[in-house]
């Protein structure tokens, strides 16, 4: 699954319309996960709780760990910030191969 907001950063990092297209294309065999109302309350709350724990979330990904958390999903990244809200939280992170 994927969502929105990780479409959209995909298309914002490819500049050329063909490589866009193929991120649109590829993606689009994915189901869309959209939030909700109770998803933005949920990540505002989130984003709070680490916040009181002296870890500072961006409020995209904020929103992105509430819906893998409402979903059951685990979140593939390489972001280490997601490795901070899920010492906080229910977020499940995949444990692939490291990098050599």
């Amino acid at each position: 699954m994927t969502t929105g907001l990780v479409l959209q950063e995909l298309l914002q990092g490819f500049l050329g319309p063909k490589a866009q297209e193929q991120i649109v294309d590829r993606l689009s065999a994915l189901p869309l996960v959209v939030p909700d109302r109770q998803d933005h309350i949920a990540a505002a709350a989130l984003r709070n709780l680490c916040r009181k724990k002296g870890v500072q979330v961006e409020t995209i990904d904020a929103l992105l760990a509430q819906l893998c958390i409402r979903h059951e999903l685990v979140l593939l990244t390489a972001d280490e910030d997601f490795t901070h809200i899920a010492r906080h939280s229910e977020l499940r992170l995949w444990e692939g191969a490291s990098p050599p």
